[in-house]
């Protein structure tokens, strides 16, 4: 017991009599100044192409500026009253737009939920189908709204024929001619275009999920159902908050999808937020539009904001 206590008095004196010098040296290493000016680079692209024009569009948004002319007025909030309440156009584009996203949201969160259900499994066969899901994808939008063009045309397009083939042409329609089905026909496109990439988000959420828990269900007797609202459902809900702010955000901004399947400027049916800013600012209202501009970034913080809070991803006490 005295050699413990001889010993322990012995490094506790040598402790205390480290030179200061020796104490400095194992202090954490103070990042060097230098490293700082690594970042700029991006700081600075990302000021000049995202930061100032935010803050142009608000300077803009209280003035009549048509673009060109050196002389325009202050206008106030004139042209936020009159998005909502004087331009019927933009109410139009706005209502489409929140029925757009609502439509492809929920589609394509449970289709591409059920694809990953079914191929979550790497076999041969699987990776072929995902792959196959996955390849619209890769497509430019452009590429997209022309394939389903031609889909949903009512004289020759596939469509109406592999209807017409099968003797179902009391199902044959005109589509995008029809005003009160065209947006959901556009949804149609939208899901197919990006279902096949978030059910790669959900296949890599699943293929976490511990096969233990599954296998103690199963001893305990509880179904394929109960399986999937105890276990699955808990374990994929961050790969769900990203599905549904992806969606959400490339919903909103479908625009060049709207334009190749409709033309510029699409029709009253499918015109939304982007393709009404977008004929706003042809028409030389550079003004109005940057206050629509506003109002959209907006809508997309808002409704993001809100999924949010449904699907309880921010942390209590935030």
């Amino acid at each position: 017991m005295s050699t413990h206590t001889g010993t322990a008095a012995k490094r506790k004196a040598q402790n205390s009599t480290t030179p200061a010098s020796a104490k400095k040296r194992r202090s954490p290493t103070r990042v060097n100044p230098a490293l700082y000016l690594f970042p700029l680079p991006a700081v600075a692209i990302i000021a000049f192409f995202l930061v100032m024009p935010t803050l142009q569009a608000f300077q803009y948004a209280v003035t009549d500026w048509n673009g060109f002319s050196a002389a325009f007025n202050y206008v106030g909030v004139d042209n936020f009253v009159r998005a909502f309440t004087k331009d019927s156009l933009f109410t139009n584009a706005l209502t489409n737009n929140l029925k757009f996203v609502l439509l492809v949201v929920i589609a394509q969160t449970v289709f591409s939920l059920l694809l990953a259900l079914l191929l979550t499994k790497n076999s041969r066969g699987n990776v072929v189908l995902r792959a196959l899901f996955f390849f619209p994808t890769i497509l430019s939008s452009v590429s997209v709204a022309f394939i389903w063009k031609f889909i949903y045309d009512p004289n020759f397009g596939l469509a109406n024929s592999a209807l017409g083939a099968v003797g179902l042409e009391g199902l044959q329609g005109s589509y995008l001619g029809n005003n009160s089905q065209a947006l959901y026909w556009v949804a149609v496109t939208q899901v197919w275009f990006h279902a096949g990439q978030m059910m790669v988000v959900y296949i890599a959420g699943l293929q976490s999920i511990p096969r233990e828990l599954y296998e103690a269900a199963e001893m305990d007797g509880a179904n394929k159902w109960q399986q999937f609202k105890s276990i699955t459902w808990p374990f994929v809900a961050p790969a769900t908050s990203i599905v549904v702010a992806y969606t959400t955000v490339q919903s909103f901004k479908a625009f060049d999808l709207i334009l190749g399947i409709a033309g510029n400027p699409p029709k009253g049916s499918l015109d939304i937020l982007s393709t009404r800013i977008y004929s706003t600012f042809a028409n030389s209202e550079f003004g109005y539009a940057a206050a629509q501009s506003i109002i959209f970034m907006g809508m997309i913080a808002l409704v993001t904001w809100l999924q949010r809070r449904l699907l309880r991803l921010t942390p209590k006490g935030e």
